[in-house]
């Protein structure tokens, strides 16, 4: 099993503390973690002190192969879900208490979609996020970096019988099986999101799944990694 080429470009919007274009195959997210001072109102009276990340994530009407409505009336259950997957995978290795006072805004836009987006999503997320605080340490505002280690994500699944990494859209669509993986570089998981869409599963497939989906994601973070070491 061979995941899809996978290629992160940073500084990629402007403004933005961190911003990055991840391709993953043909899906193209951009992600940009924003630095803003104030905190929530539930974590004003927090002891210790500390700061907060959200994410939100969107796709672009022209994105899938045919076009998706704006949501002008709030997000749907689907990007509602999505948005809290990002949120909760990247606070997983963050250290709150070493931002107080600030709120970092994860905002994950889908450009092109050909599968995997909400994975793509992730394991560029967190890059950009790994930039943010980098510069926000420069600045000063930062005594020390929050960022504890590498996440990254990604989708196996079982297609005809056969289980398969990373899958497109077409995979997907054709899948018995169809599960979202989220790992930390310590190899420790995040979340485990699976589900018989045909033929159900049992402990051996998913056994396989889950060591594929780890194999995977370490090559992602690998990959994270010389990013930023080549830049």
């Amino acid at each position: 099993m061979k995941k899809r080429k996978t290629k992160i470009t940073r500084n990629y919007l402007m403004h933005p503390a961190g911003s990055v274009l991840i391709e993953t195959g043909n899906t193209k997210v951009i992600c940009t973690a924003t630095v803003e001072k104030g905190i929530p109102s539930f974590l004003r009276d927090a002891e210790p002190k500390q700061g907060w990340l959200t994410a939100e994530y969107s796709m672009l009407p022209g994105a899938p192969d045919s076009r998706f409505r704006r949501e002008h009336k709030g997000i749907k259950g689907r990007t509602a879900e999505i948005q809290r997957l990002i949120g909760r995978s990247l606070r997983a290795v963050v250290d709150l208490t070493k931002f107080p006072g600030y709120q970092i805004t994860i905002d994950c836009d889908v450009i092109q979609a050909d599968g995997g987006t909400r994975t793509a999503s992730i394991t560029g997320a967190c890059v950009a996020l790994h930039d943010a605080f980098s510069k926000m340490k420069e600045s000063s505002q930062l005594k020390k970096n929050p960022f504890k280690e590498w996440v990254a994500a990604i989708s196996v699944g079982i297609v005809n019988g056969k289980p398969v990494v990373d899958l497109c859209y077409e995979e997907d669509s054709n899948a018995d099986v169809d599960m979202n993986v989220v790992m930390t570089e310590s190899g420790k998981f995040i979340e485990i999101q699976g589900t018989a869409e045909a033929e159900p599963f049992d402990d051996k497939e998913l056994a396989i799944m889950l060591k594929e989906a780890k194999i995977g994601i370490m090559e992602l973070i690998k990959y994270q990694k010389k990013v930023i070491k080549d830049n």
